[in-house]
């Protein structure tokens, strides 16, 4: 197994996530909107 030198994209952007906070519940939904239109391009970019 190879050691990573660099930190895990994937995780950068979880790590991002979780770091900002909603400030209402407005804010919130849009926050969770966001992650799941990134989930849904992924799955539409992994389709066979």
């Amino acid at each position: 197994m190879t050691k990573q030198k660099a930190r895990d994209k994937n995780l950068q952007n979880v790590d991002k996530d979780f770091r900002t906070d909603a400030v209402n519940s407005h804010n919130r939904q849009q926050q969770q909107q966001q992650v799941n239109d990134r989930r849904h391009q992924d799955a539409l970019n992994h389709q066979e």
